[in-house]
């Protein structure tokens, strides 16, 4: 009877670390006391955490979740008809929706957001906010990777607000707010001698460098032994 019951014992605790294992892993799920309204399903690639907890895909995701990527990882979550919204590597952004809209506080890293057509999408960071234009169905891109906020529009159209500036990106465009951190990508392939250029002032500059090699040309054809169109003059080395 002794022998039965510990040969039964591996197999008991091995089930318990199972079923523990398996709470650590959706526990973040859980939706709060009282919360109701859509979910998202989430879709990792690597190493993903929502509030702390590691993730695996399949996993149910409710609003005023934290969601951490590491290294070459992403998470994507899928809203339904409100959307999605994609974390690159090495991003961390709160996620928070509900029947009309979604929005997210982007600490780092970059997010992309596609919404529908109807409801309304805000990307906030530490220089302002990307609010998408409800409207019409946008795709967008917010980038802080640099210390700085970077706005792309993939499709549809997107205001970056900024303090009391508001700038409006169509489909293909892209604008910044705040300033890059030195020593980032953003800053590190600058040419300081060029920025600040006005186009008027940089097509100046090239025409006189372009001015320049002329002139050296025309020179160095005058100077040669050549005189095209004429009769060439040679010099007798017995004179």
């Amino acid at each position: 009877m002794t022998s039965r019951t510990w040969s039964r014992t591996p197999i008991s605790l091995a089930l318990a670390l199972a079923i523990v294992c398996t709470y650590s892993m959706v526990g973040f799920a859980a939706p709060q006391q009282g919360q109701t309204g859509p979910t998202g399903d989430l879709s990792v690639v690597g190493e993903v955490s929502v509030n702390g907890t590691n993730a695996i895909s399949g996993a149910t995701v409710f609003s005023d979740s934290t969601i951490t990527t590491a290294q070459n990882s992403s998470a994507v979550v899928s809203l339904g008809k409100l959307g999605r919204v994609e974390l690159l590597p090495n991003s961390s952004l709160k996620l928070s929706f509900n029947e009309t809209g979604v929005s997210g506080m982007l600490d780092s890293g970059r997010v992309r957001v596609s919404s529908s057509s109807g409801v309304s999408a805000t990307v906030t960071t530490k220089d302002g906010a990307a609010v998408a234009d409800n409207s019409q169905s946008d795709t967008f891109t917010v980038d802080v990777e640099c210390g700085n906020t970077v706005v792309s529009t993939q499709s549809g159209k997107v205001e970056l607000r900024a303090g009391n500036t508001v700038k409006q990106i169509a489909a293909g465009g892209q604008d910044t707010a705040g300033t890059a951190t030195p020593g980032t990508r953003c800053t590190r392939f600058q040419q300081p001698e060029m920025h600040g250029l006005s186009s008027g002032a940089l097509a100046a500059l090239l025409l006189a460098a372009g001015g320049a090699v002329a002139a050296a040309i025309i020179a160095a054809t005058h100077n040669s032994d050549f005189n095209f169109g004429g009769t060439p003059v040679v010099i007798s080395p017995s004179r």
